[in-house]
């Protein structure tokens, strides 16, 4: 019998949900205003379900109003995996409407929220401003979830190492950004609100529509990828584009605390050694890609090349071209890539920087342990001493990654699938890219001809990767609904 405490939970925890879900079918209203505004039909099918969505959400806010349990970490467990399980349900409404099965629904609107930026669909280049701009918001909005989750959630669940940039920690040091949370929650909207504005100026004053424009923004500082055409950013035929693209998807998989330290006047590359070292990786890749590619070397290819390496690496999921094509060499590299992701605290996926940093410096303190047994050896993040704890969480994170990149893998080839397109799907979903290797669901592909089980099993694989794996595992333990 559960606990009266979990009841308690478990009600607030759908409340909050139900919550998201108004966020979402005012967000409806928008795609469908600006569809209006151009002169479009499909506004219809947004308003009807943002009617839906605010129905279902009422009936649910009313059976589950009145629990307010204490922030404990079990109620975390239970807000993040019921709120990232709710929102996709609602989302797929437009889908639906528009003709959708729905398990195409599900997929879709998973992987906007998740900011994977994988696809079933075709035919973006006629289809309706409404379902183009309810992809893009999806995303621009999954990317505010993911910034509080990485920077306020699974800080606080300890969950991969993240409590490394706990703010409760930050809370105690002169490092401390800004002195309350809700202050520190609007300048983290504002910047990045600002970052979107910036990008959608540059996208326009290169050449990009003014529709275009803002739903690539939306697309880009999320790191999630949808774009308004089947080619995605292959579709322009000038390199603006795909420098201002690199640019900001650079902004949106660096640190956002960051941003918000160099408001506050403090030197912002001092305060975190991830940072350095994912921009070497995306420099020391890209130059590999442009010297291996096999092509004649122009302005366009090295625009491509860069695009690319960063799309892969940010988890961001555009594509200038099918670099599936450049050889053997190249497309090693871009598998290396999609394990990597960016920042932490930023809009990225994939396993992060930090983590190699925190596994390299595992690995340093055990060898000279090995070489001097008696010496004392402190494990460090940069300049920081670090709490062991924060290594071993890591390091079970590294673990259960591996283990559900296996299981997944195995998943995926039972329903039909090739071990390529198996493999890739599995790594692309838990890591969030969006495009996987080979002639299915590579960068020429999408995920439209697989299976609708793989479908499911890519979709669940999408919201682990997001949720960073272990709160769901958490709640799969008998143990967590007897405490």
């Amino acid at each position: 019998m559960r606990p009266p405490s979990l009841n308690r939970e478990v009600r607030a925890a759908i409340f909050a949900g139900a919550m998201i879900w108004l966020a979402l079918a005012a967000a409806m209203l928008v795609a469908g205003a600006v569809d209006a505004f151009g002169g479009g039909s499909g506004w219809r099918d947004m308003v009807l379900s943002a009617g839906l969505v605010t129905t279902a959400a009422g009936l649910v806010a009313f059976s589950t109003r009145g629990a307010t349990p204490p922030p404990t970490q079990r109620f975390g467990f239970l807000v993040v995996v019921t709120l990232w399980t709710m929102a996709p349900l609602a989302a797929t409404a437009p889908f639906i409407l528009h003709g959708m099965t729905p398990v195409d629904a599900l997929f879709e609107a998973t992987s906007g929220l998740t900011t994977t930026g994988a696809t079933v669909m075709t035919g973006l280049d006629t289809e309706s401003r409404a379902i183009l701009m309810w992809r893009a918001i999806m995303q621009w909005l999954g990317g505010v979830g993911i910034l509080a989750l990485g920077l306020v959630l699974l800080p606080f669940l300890q969950i991969g190492g993240m409590q490394l940039f706990s703010k409760e920690s930050s809370d105690r040091s002169s490092d401390k950004p800004l002195p309350r949370f809700a202050s520190f929650g609007r300048t983290l909207l504002g910047v990045y609100a600002f970052a979107t504005i910036a990008c959608a100026m540059a996208y326009s004053a290169v050449g990009l529509s003014g529709f275009d424009a803002v739903a690539h923004a939306l697309t880009t500082v999320s790191t999630a990828g949808f774009s308004t055409y089947d080619a995605s950013m292959g579709h322009f035929d000038s390199v603006g584009p795909l420098w201002v693209g690199s640019f900001f998807m650079l902004v949106g998989s660096l640190p956002f605390a960051m941003y918000i330290a160099f408001l506050a006047g403090r030197r912002p590359f001092g305060i975190d050694p991830q940072v350095p070292l994912f921009l070497t990786i995306v420099a020391i890749a890209s130059v590999l890609v442009i010297v291996l590619r096999n092509d004649v070397i122009t302005s366009r290819a090295v625009a491509e090349d860069v695009f690319n390496v960063i799309s892969v690496i940010t988890t961001t999921g555009y594509a200038a071209s099918d670099y599936t094509a450049w050889g053997s060499t190249p497309v090693a590299i871009f598998f290396l890539l999609m394990f990597l992701g960016g920042c932490a605290g930023s809009t990225t996926g994939g396993v992060k920087t930090y983590r190699l940093l925190v596994t390299g410096a595992m690995l340093r303190t055990h060898l000279r342990r090995l070489v001097m047994p008696n010496a004392v050896s402190l494990t460090r993040y940069g300049a920081r001493e670090v709490d062991p704890a924060v290594f071993r969480s890591a390091l079970v994170f590294l673990i259960a990654f591996a283990v559900s990149l296996m299981a997944l893998t195995v998943a995926l080839a039972g329903t039909g699938l090739d071990f390529l397109t198996a493999h890739t799907a599995a790594l692309t979903a838990l890591t969030n890219v969006g495009p996987g290797l080979g002639p299915v669901i590579g960068p020429a592909g999408n995920f439209a001809t697989i299976p609708d089980a793989a479908k499911l099993l890519v979709t669940l694989g999408m919201i682990l990767g997001r949720l960073e794996i272990l709160p769901v595992l958490v709640l799969l333990l008998p143990e967590f609904w007897r405490r």
